[in-house]
């Protein structure tokens, strides 16, 4: 009986862990919408952990057998724990981000007058959210939740600033749409690698007392809550910045 359990077992969990590695890719190749996707990740991650604890209890079960007794599906179920364990990590992850941010989607390190896109504009038609800033709602929400997000002054002129901050965004693996270095902006699209969403980054490079000052937004076109992405991606562009 307790080898049986362990193969039903260990074909859930397997079943899980294709659903949860396919349900972004598959929204990616446009073989189901948003709605089904995330459907698909969070009751995977769910019945995996429910799988997973049947096989923990199982493998104990197994592994207490008669002296000198086969332990018959044991084997299973180890490897049915290993493989649940594994797939509920990113549902779980993602649960506790999503608990853990507020539900924005602009992060801007000026939220008093955020960078503006321009080039950007034209790809973000029919996009769900609006590339306006929403506001002193939305900065209240972003300086309680990332207060250290902040523009970086740096001691170059800002000619030199500038292709600094071009090259740190091609370092970003970011889709550059346009450089106006007379303008000192930057716009480009980040692509997230498991939903494949697409964010807009403007880069602000402005004269300052003692050199240059840099300004970042990132900002998501579908989504209410971004579950702390662009917080994350303009404090790593910063920091790559910083680090040059």
């Amino acid at each position: 009986m307790i080898r049986l359990l362990s193969r039903l077992a260990l074909s859930v969990v397997v079943a899980c862990a294709v659903a949860v590695a396919i349900s972004g890719p598959g929204y990616r190749m446009n073989w189901w919408p948003l709605p089904t996707a995330f459907d698909t990740l969070r009751w995977g991650g769910w019945i995996a952990i429910g799988a997973t604890i049947v096989a923990a209890v199982l493998a104990v079960t197994a592994g207490v057998g008669r002296p000198g007794g086969t332990r018959a599906g044991m084997t299973e179920a180890i490897v049915a724990v290993v493989i649940g364990a594994v797939t509920m990590t990113g549902p779980l992850v993602l649960m506790s981000r999503g608990k853990g941010v507020p539900p924005i989607h602009d992060i801007s390190t000026d939220t008093s007058d955020p960078p503006k896109f321009v080039a950007v504009l034209p790809l973000r038609a029919g996009a769900a959210n609006p590339a306006t800033y929403g506001g002193p709602e939305i900065a209240a929400q972003q300086k309680k939740a990332y207060p250290q997000i902040a523009p970086l002054d740096v001691a170059m002129p800002p000619p030199r600033a500038f292709e600094r901050a071009l090259a740190v965004a091609r370092d970003m693996g970011w889709t550059i749409v346009s450089s106006e270095s007379s303008e000192g902006r930057i716009e480009a699209t980040a692509t997230t690698p498991f939903f494949g969403f697409r964010d807009d980054v403007v880069v602000r490079v402005s004269p300052a007392a003692k050199g240059s000052r840099i300004d970042v937004r990132s900002v998501s076109r579908i989504g209410r809550s971004d579950l702390g992405a662009n917080a994350r991606r303009v404090e790593s562009y910063l920091d790559k910045f910083n680090a040059g």
